[in-house]
């Protein structure tokens, strides 16, 4: 299979994306949602293949010393076939020079970030407006 990672947001290819969040089980990502997440992110990662987007990521970064990785999602076709790590790879290389990366792991993936070189954090801490979201990830 011939994956080409591509990094611009075109908002043409928007029904590729939320299908690609929908098929993962990410349902709250309407277009709209899509829209205004990657217009404000700072970098994003899309994997094509055959013109058809499989898989997305994307990242927040003062550039420098922080930046935050978040929706790394492959679509449940694709998944289990080294996607994601392409996508993570492209987004870590594109962070390359900033001092701290962090991300929030989806429950039973966190064994994959551990692959990509990522740890846990000591002194993380976070507030989800979602009561669901806290029970699930917050102590």
């Amino acid at each position: 299979m011939d994956i080409k990672i591509h990094n611009r947001f075109d908002p043409d290819k928007l029904d590729e994306i939320c299908a690609v969040y929908q098929s993962a089980g990410w349902l709250n990502h309407s277009n709209d949602v899509i829209t205004k997440v990657f217009q404000r992110s700072d970098i994003v990662t899309f994997a094509v293949s055959e013109s058809r987007i499989i898989g997305v990521g994307r990242a927040l970064t003062d550039g420098v010393f922080n930046a935050a990785i978040y929706d790394v999602v492959v679509h449940l076709e694709y998944q289990q076939i080294g996607i994601g790590s392409l996508i993570m790879s492209d987004l870590l290389e594109q962070l390359k020079d900033v001092s701290c990366v962090q991300l929030i792991s989806t429950t039973g993936k966190e064994e994959f970030y551990r692959k990509h070189g990522m740890k846990k954090l000591k002194t993380g801490m976070a507030r989800y407006l979602n009561s669901s979201l806290t029970d699930e990830y917050l102590e």
